[in-house]
């Protein structure tokens, strides 16, 4: 029997189910107190008090987040191949007791303490390869063209992709998604094992399913001080023109149709408090103008609707969003301005 299956219940505890429901979540500058009266956000501890909510509403949708797995990560080497910029290593770590994860590692071979990315990749049977350059899209190579650039890169597998198989249901957990984030914040774990890695330079960059696995993740752990989202959200309320089932299947968040009926009104957090979750941390948001997935007004609304919390702690500057004219992709000149965009907000 693994550790974790006193997490199944379908319904959230007591202590989730008693945080306050944000009716209007465009709006971020008001707290809910105890008695359900709005208090204006005024300063950066009002701001914590939403910022508390936010995290235990998401924790009624996804599940608890577990205590951090602090044992030892056991990192495996199966393959490993150079090149004349980095050492790419196929590996595998252990992200609690009973797993074990897998990814590519990318080791820049530029001397000195240096950036770290946490690579997701998109809903792509091949998982990790994709990010790695072994396969798939050009435009999602990031992982290879970061360490290219003397980025220490890490691309793992999210459950059910690539070599990875893991069934979080059976296991414990409400969602997969905080499977997800359970196993990206052990791989910030391995990152900072690193003995060339800046502590203070811990990115995560992600399209599609990996754009909004590395909001995710990033709102949970501030360890992780930059983030790089490619078409992976709108405000629920603009995806799909309010139908949420595509969010609720048991890849991402079944308790959205089993408990919030699929519909935008009943949910406990919407992409808009995300961003501002992650606030004052940088990000960098690729949004193009013809992503059919992610209606990109739906990106406007969440964009506008976090830049007050930005303001409050005088860093609007590290909130960006770009609307290339393409579909639903990642092109070669915003992953440019994106790799910059880091490279100045670090």
């Amino acid at each position: 029997m693994r550790r974790r299956l006193f997490l199944s219940a379908l319904t959230p505890g007591l202590a989730l189910r008693s945080q306050p429901f944000y009716p209007d979540k465009a709006d971020l500058l008001y707290w809910l107190d105890s008695a359900g009266r709005r208090q204006p956000v005024r300063k950066i501890e009002d701001w914590n008090r939403r910022r508390s909510h936010i995290l235990a509403n998401i924790e009624k949708v996804m599940g608890p987040l577990p205590a951090p797995y602090t044992g030892p990560l056991e990192v495996d080497v199966t393959e490993e191949e150079r090149t004349h910029s980095f050492v790419r290593r196929k590996i595998t770590f252990i992200p609690e007791p009973g797993d074990r994860a897998h990814a590519y590692l990318f080791l820049p071979l530029a001397k000195g303490r240096r950036p770290a990315m946490l690579c997701l990749h998109q809903t792509t049977r091949i998982g990790k390869a994709e990010p790695a350059g072994l396969g798939g899209k050009p435009n999602l190579h990031y992982a290879r063209e970061l360490a290219q650039r003397g980025v220490i890169a890490l691309a793992p597998d999210y459950p059910n992709f690539g070599d990875y198989v893991f069934d979080p249901y059976a296991n414990g957990y409400a969602s997969a998604s905080m499977k997800g984030i359970v196993n990206h914040r052990r791989a910030v774990d391995l990152l900072l094992s690193l003995p060339n890695t800046n502590p203070k330079r811990i990115g995560v960059i992600g399209h599609s399913l990996g754009g909004h696995n590395a909001l995710f993740v990033a709102t949970f752990d501030t360890r992780i001080r930059a983030v790089v989202t490619s078409c992976g959200f709108n405000s629920f309320y603009k995806y799909m023109k309010g139908n949420l089932k595509g969010w609720s299947h048991k890849g991402y968040m079944p308790r959205i149709a089993d408990l919030y009926h699929a519909h935008p009104a009943e949910m406990p957090f919407d992409f808009t408090e995300i961003l501002g979750a992650i606030a004052p941390r940088a990000v960098f948001i690729n949004a193009p103008t013809g992503d059919t997935n992610f209606e990109v007004s739906g990106v406007h609304d969440c964009v506008e609707a976090a830049r007050p919390v930005y303001r409050l702690y005088g860093k609007s500057s590290l909130l960006r969003a770009v609307h290339p004219d393409c579909g639903h992709d990642f092109p070669p000149e915003i992953r440019r301005q994106a790799y910059a965009f880091l490279d100045s907000a670090w």
